[in-house]
């Protein structure tokens, strides 16, 4: 297998670079059990879960969350 340097990759042109990370992301995704998820994350997760059990209707919906992002009104900077 040949070898491409991170100043390779930085050179590609942007649709490319971004091919390179849905592959590799296609890769990770592909073997969820090699993800190690430390003890706190664990336990922050399961909060969450439990959180959101208690109270479904607490939060944002998707459509929220996408027009949110697209009028950028959650950006702190």
């Amino acid at each position: 297998m040949s070898q491409i340097s991170v100043a390779d990759i930085l050179e590609l042109p942007v649709q490319e670079r971004i091919q390179l990370v849905e592959v590799i992301w296609e890769s990770i995704a592909a073997v969820p059990h090699a993800i190690e998820v430390s003890p706190e994350l664990k336990t922050e997760l399961e909060a969450r879960l439990a959180d959101f059990e208690r109270n479904p209707e607490a939060g944002y919906s998707w459509d929220q969350v996408k027009a949110h992002l697209k009028s950028g009104s959650w950006r702190t900077a």
